[in-house]
């Protein structure tokens, strides 16, 4: 969420910039600050009808005391009169906090400088590729095949338990996916990450402090009853960790990782792009997240980056190295890189992670702060990247790895395997 003091201060400039989103938020924004003007004027109203009240309270236990009896029930009456006025005036304080809440909501953040202009994923702009692309041999087959022909992945008994988008991991199937979680946390710890298993299930309260509600609410699953979400990735419980915490300057940086299963009911999703393990409504991934002296967040992203372009290196996928544009970029990111693996019986590039920057949007909702030197509290950054999404990553594996005499696993997995070949 922008900060009030930053859309009054740089109005102009932000409505610039969120154009590269392709958003005209002019309107927006000036009746953002309009009801804060609003709200300001309320609130001093309030506060200054709160003021006199406490002063006339005090005045009638004096003119009491004075025996003045009549100036006494004046009193009492004016004091009567000044809460009718300040409970009317604070009904109306609410409404505008609440107006001026959902009105912030509603922008998204405000993207970096560098962040290009364009309308979808095919306006990115390639940073740069790195990697051998594998000659396809005669008869390579995509990974829905190979998972059916080696029985690893169980796509239709998916269907029958649950429904599409929810496969069945088998045999060395089972054992490759937990080889790869298990590498990625490893390679987190260290790389100093600390792992954490946070629960699979937010709160309401939780979906909000990282934007997920109410930018993304109709892709979660949600408990109606109980009123919980399923989580869309880790990054959500585990920054929701230092929701409503002043952290010293000193206890930054802070870097967790954790291993979830995410929950996406991806609806619309459609065609050849959701085939296999393309996209799934249940899947497998380790997080990385960061929060950060807002000095230092745009050298961590970078930092990030490199992180998870050296797993991939380890693995022998060819990637490529995205920045989104407008049009694709996240609500709550001011710029996000994007890793993308060739999947060579595809013949396509899939993405495999996006690791984003949010600054201080994010430490906004959370109210996550920390105290500098000067013991003035200030909003920290909060990052986060995929490190890894699974689905894709597996699927890649296959396609790039299949040989006559079966699946080869990249060197790096064997010891988490315990088999070199499927």
């Amino acid at each position: 969420m922008l900060e009030i003091t930053r859309i009054k201060e740089n109005k102009a400039e932000i409505i610039e910039l969120l154009k590269v989103r392709n958003m005209d938020a002019a309107a927006q924004i000036e009746k953002i600050i309009a009801v804060d003007e609003q709200w300001r004027s309320n609130k001093q109203k309030q506060d200054s009808l709160l003021a006199e009240g406490n002063a006339i309270a005090k005045q009638i236990g004096q003119l009491f005391a004075q025996k003045k009896q009549e100036e006494a029930e004046e009193a009492k009456k004016r004091g009567g009169e000044l809460r009718d006025e300040e409970k009317a005036v604070a009904e109306v304080v609410n409404a505008l906090a609440d107006e001026l809440q959902n009105l912030l909501y509603e922008i998204p953040n405000v993207p970096h400088p560098s962040v290009p202009a364009g309308n979808s994923d095919e306006d990115n702009v390639k940073i740069s590729e790195s990697g051998q692309i594998p000659v396809v041999g005669k008869n390579w087959l995509p990974h829905w095949e190979l998972a059916k022909k080696h029985e690893i992945i169980d796509f239709e008994m998916g269907v029958k338990v649950t429904g599409a988008g929810f496969p069945f991991y088998t045999g060395k199937g089972a054992r490759l996916q937990r080889a790869l979680i298990n590498f990625f946390l490893d390679e987190a710890r260290d790389a100093g990450y600390k792992e954490i298993i946070p629960p699979f299930v937010v709160n309401e309260a939780s979906g909000y402090a990282t934007g997920q509600l109410p930018d993304k609410e109709g892709q979660m699953y949600h408990d109606a009853q109980d009123n919980l979400y399923l989580i869309p990735t880790a990054e959500v419980p585990l920054t929701n960790m230092y929701r409503n915490v002043i952290l010293k300057e000193e206890e930054l940086p802070i870097k967790l990782t954790g291993y979830t299963p995410c929950f996406r009911r991806e609806a619309g999703s459609y065609g050849s792009d959701v085939r296999g393990l393309n996209r799934l409504h249940q899947f497998d991934k380790v997080e990385i997240v960061r929060v950060e002296h807002p000095s230092q967040s745009y050298e961590v992203l970078d930092q990030m980056v490199a992180y998870v372009q050296g797993l991939l290196t380890k693995l022998n996928l060819p990637y490529r190295t995205l920045r989104l544009c407008g049009g694709d970029l996240g609500f709550t990111a001011a710029l996000t890189i994007d890793l993308e693996v060739y999947s060579a019986a595809q013949d396509k590039w899939l993405e495999v992670s996006s690791i984003s920057n949010f600054e201080a949007y994010q430490a906004n909702r959370l109210k996550l702060r920390f105290k500098d030197a000067d013991k003035k509290k200030n909003l920290a950054h909060t990052l986060n990247g995929s490190a890894l999404a699974l689905p894709r990553i597996l699927a890649a594996l296959l396609e790039n790895n299949q040989t006559d005499n079966g699946i080869n696993i990249p060197e790096v997995l064997v010891p988490y395997t315990g088999f070199e070949t499927i």
